[in-house]
């Protein structure tokens, strides 16, 4: 006699179950999508002991009638599909017809329904797999369904729930994404009679973002909008100020369906590269709308992943419109409590102190035969002048880029403390050959240049607005600017403001260095160890694309031939072993704009002034202006922010001022 036999139904239904239902979370998600496929406009939920002792799903959506009620608790019984092809364009959230059948397999489950505001439902109440009634009853429009003693009679899957408290976490969450899915569904979700989430249903996503995140997080949160041929992309994502410690934050929603999928969310954090410190991520809500023929989302059973046909392109499309919102925005953070819209109601009377005003201290002026390199302008430790002498320039700057003295950015007298003028005008300077370009003109210089300059080979974004004009007026512990306008005083990071413009003239070099190489007289020799030595051999052609020339020396020796001439000075050999241990600890496929973007951010790190360096007046003031040709002047190569700023009235507050 054979061994192989057909399961009994309740037996398959139970093992059903444990691909829907993983835990209460699951069947909060298969319920609730149910209602949003009923066209509801109200969802309330109500759990009881991290939902193990009950979960309540009410919606005022299209309701059953009796035949369906009992009719949805039979395997695969949906009314979502009904031809093969339906599975090549599935619109709603639910279409496998497994959940309800799944539920009721291994808990206690009690529907109650209606089509209509007559006041006549049905009521069914099936247990365990097992139908216990089906009965007419009164009920208003839409469906009420309880579900009680989950797992009851699964002891196995029971033992290994969690405790109450992460049970409900899951819910929570769960219910977090769904309402920012659909903000235009009035959400409830309450726990042992406590409310845990309310939202209007009146459309508004910030609204919603506020309910579950809070105001402050609501208010740093930027729109996103943008549409191609394939997609269409709308949402919320956060200023570089605001981030949390891991990726919880991000939601990402493919027409209506909340979805984890690394590589849209990898997409995400590339539109933020060089924004964000390491190991920090934004809070983001984005929805994409696309053709459903051209996404598959029948792959996993409990319908968190899906697959794309044109993947490359949505990824590519999602990293340029998070990059353009954030190139059209000055992140400069708030240094102080955020400043009030409305006018102070009382202000403290100011009294005129009448004195004599000093003579306006001055500085010698500095003409084109004069380098702040000499030896009667350098400052007392003789480090700065040189190594700023030698820096290079921005790869915005509109001065040339064979000039990256300070002199060629300072104005005759630029180093007068005495002029109130500059950050207070119109932008408009003195004519003249050593004049600092304005702003304006530096803005318009920065988008030619960065029509031709393709960030990570890909399409440059918008030129950023206006960059605040700073007046430095001192120094902080030899390593914050101290600057300030009209609005406020700023602290500046002086080596992360270097880094920045460093950064920006590497990676434009990068973009053709062997052109600069330069064959050495005396080659540099690196040493691998045995493993590594023959792994490098077959990285040498990415080393040559970036104007680095190596050949083997004989055993675990390679001997460097040449390089470009604007490497840093004393640091090539650094340079170069750090570009070699990257390329090394790369498993994957290496793109060479990562190559050029990962030793871009090696050379402005090395090139650039650190902390405890002193700095003349002049010397800032160049920092400054090269600091406002760049393409991203908000945050280093690494992510840090470069300036923080205080405005006028949050001082005022301080010194009560204004009351």
């Amino acid at each position: 006699m054979g061994i192989i036999k057909i399961l009994d139904e309740h037996i398959a239904n139970q093992i059903a179950a444990g691909e829907v239902v993983e835990r209460p979370s699951s069947v909060v998600k298969e319920l609730v999508e149910n209602a949003v496929d009923a066209g509801s406009t109200r969802i309330d939920v109500a759990i009881e002991d991290g939902g193990l002792g009950l979960i309540r799903v009410s919606d005022n959506g299209s309701g059953m009638v009796p035949e369906d009620c009992e009719a949805a608790f039979y395997r695969h019984a949906t009314s979502k599909i009904v031809s093969s092809q339906d599975l090549f364009s599935i619109r709603t959230l639910g279409f496998r017809g497994e959940a309800l059948p799944s539920i009721a397999a291994v808990a206690k489950v009690t529907v109650i329904t209606a089509t209509d505001s007559s006041g006549l439902g049905h009521r069914f109440v099936i247990e365990g797999g097992t139908v216990k009634a089906s009965e007419d009853t009164a009920a208003g429009r839409g469906t009420d369904i309880q579900v009680r003693d989950l797992f009851y009679n699964t002891p196995a899957r029971l033992k290994y729930m969690k405790t109450v408290q992460t049970e409900l976490g899951h819910v929570s969450d769960y219910m977090y994404r769904l309402s920012l899915a659909h903000p235009e569904i009035a959400f409830t979700v309450k726990h042992n009679g406590s409310t845990l989430i309310q939202t209007l249903g009146n459309g508004d996503m910030l609204g919603v973002i506020a309910a579950i995140y809070g105001t402050t997080v609501a208010k740093t949160m930027l729109p996103i909008q943008g549409e191609q041929l394939d997609y269409g992309i709308s949402g919320f994502i956060s200023k570089p100020e605001t981030t949390r410690a891991n990726r919880h934050g991000i939601s990402t929603f493919i027409n209506g369906r909340y979805i984890r999928n690394y590589t849209l969310i990898h997409a995400l954090l590339q539109g933020y590269h060089t924004f964000l410190p390491i190991n920090r991520f934004p809070v983001a809500a984005i929805h994409i709308t696309m053709d459903p023929t051209i996404v598959d989302v029948n792959v996993h059973p409990a319908k968190l992943e899906v697959r794309f046909s044109k993947e490359q392109e949505l990824i590519q499309f999602v990293e340029e419109q998070v990059r353009n919102v954030l190139n059209q925005q000055v992140l400069i953070p708030s240094g102080g409590a955020p400043a009030k819209s409305k006018a102070p109601d009382v202000i403290q009377e100011q009294l005129e102190l009448y004195r004599s005003v000093p003579p306006e201290r001055t500085t010698p002026s500095v003409g084109n035969d004069r380098s702040y390199s000499n030896r009667e302008n350098k400052p007392a430790d003789g480090t700065f002048a040189n190594s700023y002498a030698n820096a290079a320039p921005s790869a915005k700057s509109p001065a040339p880029l064979s000039s990256p003295s300070v002199s060629s950015y300072s104005s005759s007298g630029a180093g007068s403390t005495g002029d109130s003028s500059r950050g207070y005008q119109d932008g408009s300077r003195d004519a003249g050959p050593h004049t600092r370009v304005s702003f304006k003109d530096q803005a318009a210089a920065n988008e030619a240049l960065m029509r031709s300059l393709a960030v990570d080979d890909q399409k440059a974004a918008p030129s950023l607005p206006s960059f605040p004009k700073l007046s430095p007026i001192g120094q902080m512990h030899g390593t914050y600017i101290i600057a300030q306008n009209e609005e406020g005083l700023f602290l500046i990071d002086q080596h992360a403001a270097h880094e920045r413009i460093n950064y920006e003239y590497y990676f434009e070099k990068f973009g053709n260095p062997a052109e600069a190489s330069q064959e050495l007289l005396v080659p540099i020799t690196l040493e691998f160890t045995p493993s590594d030595a023959e792994r490098i051999k077959d990285k040498l052609p990415l080393l040559e694309q970036a104007g680095v020339y190596v050949e083997p020396f004989g055993g675990n020796a390679y001997l460097v031939r040449a390089y470009p001439h604007w490497f840093p000075d004393g640091e090539e050999k650094a340079l170069i072993e750090e570009m070699s241990d990257w390329l090394l600890s790369e498993r994957k496929s290496i793109h060479m704009g990562k190559l050029r973007e990962k030793a871009a951010i090696m050379c402005s790190c090395k090139a650039s002034i650190k902390a405890n360096q002193s700095m003349r007046t002049n010397e800032m003031e160049a920092l400054l202006d090269r600091l406002a040709a760049c393409h991203n002047p908000y945050t280093c190569p690494h992510g840090r922010p470069i300036l923080i700023s205080f405005s006028t009235y949050e001082l005022e507050k301080l010194f009560k001022r204004v009351m």
